[in-house]
């Protein structure tokens, strides 16, 4: 053991005595790159006679690949389209809503028009306007009995001047 500890201490002496004689001749030298001393060959390879021979298990596992890729895409279908038609029916509902609100406000315009059409101001005016009066009592008929008090009830009609 003695030996080999000396070896390597008289081994890392002499690399460093090299290293040093580096420096001292050339301050701006580099070290050396990793894998500089390993060298490549390229060798032309012809496969131009080879003939790949058929995989008779390739068919298979292509078809099983495309069972799986069809089973998948189904997947993917089936979560993908409830969720578009739930945002489509999010679209139908917000468009509903805002057709529902521009209504009543044209409800509203149309109550407030109403009104004024039918106030008692207005239909004064007009009748004015068409000489309109009030008519006399006598120009009055009223078409119910004088006292009944029952309105629902079955009557055999009667016509004046008839039998």
């Amino acid at each position: 053991m003695a030996t080999t500890l000396a070896a390597i201490w008289k081994r890392s002496n002499t690399m460093a005595a090299v290293g040093s004689g580096i420096r001292e001749s050339d301050p701006y030298a580099l070290r050396g790159l990793p894998g500089d001393n390993v060298f490549f060959y390229s060798k032309k390879i012809d496969n131009s006679r080879l003939i790949r021979q058929a995989n008779p298990r390739a068919s298979e596992e292509c078809w099983s690949d495309v069972g799986a890729g069809a089973l998948l895409l189904m997947l993917g279908v089936s979560v993908i389209v409830p969720h578009v038609a739930l945002v489509r029916t999010g679209y139908k509902l917000e468009a509903a809503k805002l057709e529902r609100q521009t209504l009543l406000d044209q409800r509203r315009e149309l109550d407030v028009r109403e009104a004024g059409l039918l106030s008692p101001s207005r239909l004064n005016e007009i009748a004015k306007e068409h000489n309109l009066t009030s008519p006399m009592s006598s120009q009055v008929f009223h078409l119910d009995g004088p006292n009944q008090s029952n309105l629902a009830s079955i009557q055999t009609p009667t016509v004046p001047g008839g039998r």
